[in-house]
């Protein structure tokens, strides 16, 4: 059992949670991520490792209360367990020494393009943040993204706060001034992805996203992960979850992810055991 060491709510459907699991902690790295179960009965489910403390041995998560089971961990308060904590899991973010990257996050992104900013920060490089949001109510993150970065830009769709517009609008515009940057980093819905990734081709900057297919065991043996990178086949949880953006077949990943939309509805108001018929939450 992995015990709720503090739980902080971001926003009315964003919370955090910092879980006592030290030899996670202990190899932890930025672009990694976990598997964790409510309980017994829960189904397996990935969060992007949001920070770490190896001293304390502690990993933090951030998630969005969308699913059945993201509400019911949600739900747990300090001191509360839960079964399974699985991890470190995929592979982390290989910076090639890069000295000036943007950091693009989107939404709930921005719990993992924190830890990517952070680590690129305590190398040494200089690191523009942008982070987009639908409007003010659900900015997340904003006091530690700054910390983390040389320059930090905010947009939202409605112009509630920071400038009113998408990321791919600043990124465009941070470019055109001038800023040659090493790298893109990515991370937030998928047509975000998308755009931030057909933004940088004509200049021709790498640029590295996060996917987030469906995943069951996380080990590279279900196959349900996979995306198509390259025209070939790879697995997210082994082969990523960081990709070429220039090269992922975004549409081919949008169309997947939605396979499941109306199951997952039915799910989140009630699960059945389909062995025993036994209504289990």
């Amino acid at each position: 059992m992995f015990k709720i060491v503090s739980k902080k709510e971001l926003n009315d459907a964003v919370t955090m949670l910092e879980i006592e699991a030290p030899f996670i902690a202990k190899k932890a790295k930025a672009g990694q991520f976990i598997i964790f179960r409510v309980d017994e009965y829960s189904e397996r489910v990935p969060l992007t490792i949001a920070d770490y403390n190896r001293e304390k041995g502690t990993v933090s998560v951030i998630f969005q209360k969308v699913g059945l089971s993201t509400k019911l961990l949600g739900a747990k308060q300090e001191g509360d367990t839960i079964a399974d904590f699985v991890g470190p899991l995929g592979v982390a973010t290989d910076y090639e020494n890069f000295k000036k990257v943007a950091v693009i996050g989107g939404g709930v992104g921005c719990a993992i393009a924190y830890p990517q900013a952070k680590a690129l920060h305590e190398l040494g490089a200089e690191v523009d943040v942008i982070v987009g949001f639908r409007n003010k109510d659900i900015v997340i993150l904003e006091k530690e993204m700054k910390a983390v970065s040389s320059n930090y830009y905010l947009t939202t769709d409605d112009g509630s706060y920071g400038e009113k517009g998408f990321v791919t609008d600043k990124l465009k515009s941070l470019i055109d001034a001038g800023n040659q940057y090493d790298a893109v980093i990515a991370i937030g819905p998928i047509p975000m992805m998308k755009f931030v990734s057909m933004t940088t081709k004509p200049y021709g900057i790498k640029t590295i996203v996060s996917l987030n297919p469906i995943m069951i065991d996380g080990t590279g043996m279900c196959g349900g992960c996979r995306v198509t990178v390259g025209g070939k086949i790879k697995f997210a949880c082994v082969d990523g979850p960081d990709f070429d953006g220039h090269e992922v077949d975004f549409d081919e990943l949008m169309n997947r992810n939605s396979i499941y939309k109306e199951r997952e509805t039915e799910e989140a108001q009630t699960h059945i055991c389909r062995l025993t018929g036994e209504k289990k939450h």
